[in-house]
């Protein structure tokens, strides 16, 4: 591949409000009764409501995402596929509602690997966060971009190893069907094809179905943890298995000192996602 060297260290800002609007319908999507949430401040993981992408629909691409070039922040990487791999994050003060917010986002590292799908290239950018001036977030995101899907979709792996069956302190179900889909993706402006297109996604990027969000997924870990009392300074994620729609999956909370190890694990006993709470 490429050398991307004289991309590491760009970076762009951009400015926001944490308006209301946005809290509400998180609160809405994830189905709260009593809210766990301190009272007029966007909750754990709810920065990740604002900043939206705002490309023109003349410049989007084929699988949803604004076409990357020159311009944009990100390199013209010759690998179709993108996701969310995860984010180490560290919530510094509270981010009041109203609050004017300014995003400084800057390419910290881009490593190009060889997997046994083929070429990856590996971007982390790093997120900082300021609310009314005062240090918010600071964020670091990992991207991963792949090649090609396969002809045909590929069959999710069976279930192995003894860590899909350890008990967990707090277990919570939730069924990712497309309507939840759908509206975390109008929360977060987000069209990428594979989360609502399924012909897109079985046919074009080889997935078994719809595939939930890995922010959406992280976003349910975390509001499973604030259910059980916890008050987060950290949190880290890491997506091992993409998760497909139209069976439950578990959300797991294992309590850890003063923190809390928490994991997806889908119908079939698979752990998708692990993460860890401070």
């Amino acid at each position: 591949m490429d050398d991307y060297s004289a991309w590491v260290g760009r970076s762009e800002t951009r400015e926001d409000v944490a308006t209301a609007a946005p809290v509400a319908g998180l609160a809405a999507l994830l189905d709260h009764d009593v809210s766990p949430w301190v009272s007029g401040e966007v909750p754990p993981l709810g920065h990740w409501l604002y900043f939206l992408p705002t490309a023109r629909q003349s410049v989007i691409g084929e699988d949803g995402h604004p076409c990357r070039d020159s311009t944009s922040l990100l390199p013209p990487v010759p690998l179709p596929r993108r996701m969310w791999a995860g984010s180490r994050i560290e919530f510094l003060s509270p981010i009041p509602v109203d609050a004017a917010l300014t995003r400084v986002t800057t390419i910290d590292a881009i490593k190009p690997k060889r997997g046994t799908s083929g070429d990856l290239l590996f971007v982390t950018l790093r997120h900082d966060i300021t609310a009314d001036g005062v240090a918010a977030i600071r964020e670091e995101q990992d991207i991963v971009f792949r090649e090609s899907a396969p002809a045909s979709p590929v069959p999710a792996p069976s279930p192995a190893g003894p860590a899909e069956t350890e008990p967990a302190d707090a277990v919570r179900s939730v069924l990712p069907d497309p309507v939840l889909l759908f509206r975390y993706s109008a929360l977060t402006f987000n069209a990428h094809r594979i989360h609502y297109d399924r012909d897109y996604a079985e046919g074009v990027e080889g997935y078994a179905g719809l595939v939930v969000h890995g922010p959406l997924i992280a976003t349910l870990l975390i509001d499973h943890a604030l259910r059980a009392g916890f008050a987060p300074r950290a949190f880290r994620f890491r997506a091992e298995a993409p998760l497909i729609d139209g069976a439950p999956f578990d959300l797991c909370l294992t309590r850890e000192g003063g923190g809390a190890r928490l994991w997806a694990r889908d119908v079939a006993g698979r752990i998708t996602m692990r993460a860890d709470l401070a």
